[in-house]
């Protein structure tokens, strides 16, 4: 399926349509797939070990919610976001590539990548998995501020 929907940012279809092109590459003894925005910083010591206390042989979306309660409002606290980063399992990831250009072009309205991904996961029924070792931080400027 080709994305034909010419709403929406495009660089945000290209990000969420990486783990669906990462996934047909084939590589072998995957059990993850992390997500995060340019500016989203890994402790790779950290990550392997809290993934590690999950079963990758079953569905899980693991991130966390931002830190503005604004924020996670307006997506009902069910979406991991990207500048904290997020993961899939490999089972998930294999369900979610046969749907994901689809929901793209359903979720065109949809900001961001994190966003349109969570949307086709919430097709699927996986729960966002609350992880807060990944931490997403959305400042808010104030006009009255000076620096």
């Amino acid at each position: 399926m080709h994305i034909i929907n010419r709403y929406g940012f495009r660089s945000a279809i290209r990000v969420a349509r990486i783990i669906k092109e990462t996934y047909e590459m084939g590589l072998e003894n995957v059990r993850w797939f992390v997500m995060g925005d340019d500016d989203t910083v890994f402790f790779m010591e950290n990550l392997i070990d809290m993934l590690g206390r999950y079963d990758h042989n079953q569905m899980y979306y693991i991130g966390a919610n931002s830190e503005s309660v604004e924020q996670d409002v307006v997506h009902s606290y069910t979406m991991a976001y990207g500048g904290g980063g997020f993961a899939i399992s490999y089972p998930l990831a294999t369900v979610l590539v046969q749907i994901l250009d689809g929901c793209i072009n359903r979720y065109a309205h949809m900001y961001g990548s994190d966003q349109k991904i969570q949307g086709c996961i919430s097709e699927i029924g996986v729960p966002l998995t609350k992880e807060h070792g990944f931490h997403q931080v959305s400042p808010h400027f104030h006009s009255n501020i000076y620096y």
